[in-house]
């Protein structure tokens, strides 16, 4: 689990009730909860969202809430590390022995380019077919990206036609000035409502798997230069230092310890 996200979120829900409770006092708290407010703003924001994807991306839009909660399980320093083991088997045993050390692998994608060049792929088209999956990867990523980004731009939309269709109401009521400050703050709430859905929810979830898509995209951009530097019969110091390259001088390694290098 991610602790970060989940920590992130329950704080700011504790933010916001602590400023409610303060404020008002726990007697009150049912001033902050209006369920017209609610429907019109969440329920416009979700509807209108789910008129601009088809009905299968916006559901996996939905399901896609819950990838901010998983740790990443990748270990960069490691797959390196991985890829430089790889290219000292081939460079003593050659080529066709990383068939069987590509059935050890748990990553498709990795396995998936060396049996590319265990068959004698032509290295272009080794690289076309792989960046061809890697901007497909990256490509279903966005669209999980665009999702809660177009969420999270209705709420605050659908909050102030919530207030006012409120404002409408409260002038009609004019003569009784005694239903003014109720009925004001009853179409307030509607804003306070969608800058929640876009602030506490959407602008957090969107964040992370910006964080989340960079940095499978970077371990896959890896995989392709190491595994066509392996097929190439560089050297693996040399493929060490050039996969190092995508790595902060404090998170990279050396060949010699597998350690961090002082940057």
């Amino acid at each position: 689990m991610d602790l970060a996200s989940i920590l992130g979120l329950l704080l700011c829900f504790v933010m916001c009730a602590y400023g409610i409770i303060d404020n008002a006092g726990i007697e009150n708290i049912g001033r902050y909860i209006d369920v017209p407010s609610a429907i019109i703003t969440l329920g416009g924001s979700f509807f209108c969202v789910m008129a601009s994807y088809s009905m299968a991306d916006f559901l996996g839009g939905l399901k896609s809430f819950t990838l901010i909660f998983k740790a990443p399980s990748a270990d960069v320093k490691a797959m390196i590390q991985k890829i430089i083991d790889l290219s000292n088997v081939a460079r003593k045993e050659g080529l066709l022995s990383l068939e069987e050390a590509a059935g050890d692998l748990e990553d498709e994608f990795m396995k998936k380019g060396i049996l590319l060049i265990v068959d004698g792929t032509d290295p272009d088209l080794v690289r076309g077919i792989m960046e061809t999956e890697l901007v497909s990867t990256e490509d279903r990523h966005k669209n999980k990206i665009s999702f809660w980004d177009t969420l999270g731009a209705m709420g605050p939309a659908w909050g102030m036609i919530g207030t006012l269709i409120g404002l409408v109401n409260m002038l009609y009521e004019m003569d009784d000035p005694s239903s003014i400050g109720p009925s004001m703050a009853v179409a307030l709430i509607t804003t306070l409502y969608g800058s929640l859905l876009a602030n506490w929810i959407c602008a957090p979830v969107a964040s992370k798997l910006k964080a989340n898509n960079s940095t499978e995209i970077m371990i896959k951009e890896i995989m392709i230069e190491g595994l066509l530097s392996i097929q190439a019969g560089e050297n693996p110091r040399v493929i060490e230092e050039k996969l190092k390259s995508f790595l902060a001088p404090g998170d990279r390694i050396t060949q010699d310890d597998g350690g961090e290098e002082d940057g």
